[in-house]
């Protein structure tokens, strides 16, 4: 099954260049068990463009659709055996495991036949 791993490190947690080799460590790991299947990170919610369609008009919007707190500030994206196997992977995730950023694994709803 596949899983986004949706990280939530906070807008004050920034990516930083000491960071790499970490993020390269568990991509690494995460290839070799063969679960990984794409990663990437996320400008800051400031850098946000929300598109809504209002009867037949095409609306653009500077920054995040809702005020929250906490941004998704870049994702995994798995394909596990189940649940347990895809919070293993996630808890090791740098952002996580060092610097105590949240994580939401949300399983994708797969359309049509196969993996």
């Amino acid at each position: 099954m596949k899983y986004l791993c949706l990280v939530y490190p906070g807008e004050d947690l920034v990516p930083r260049p000491e960071d790499g080799p970490d993020f390269a460590a568990v991509q690494r790991a995460m290839t070799e068990a063969g679960v990984y299947l794409d990663s990437g990170a996320l400008q800051p919610s400031s850098a946000t463009t929300t598109v809504m369609l209002r009867d037949g008009d095409t609306l653009l919007t500077d920054g995040p659709f809702a005020e929250i707190k906490e941004q998704v500030g870049g994702y995994f994206l798995l394909d596990c055996a189940d649940l347990d196997e895809a919070v293993k992977w996630a808890a090791a995730i740098p952002t996580v495991s060092k610097r105590g950023a949240s994580i939401e694994i949300r399983p994708l709803i797969e359309f049509g036949a196969g993996r």
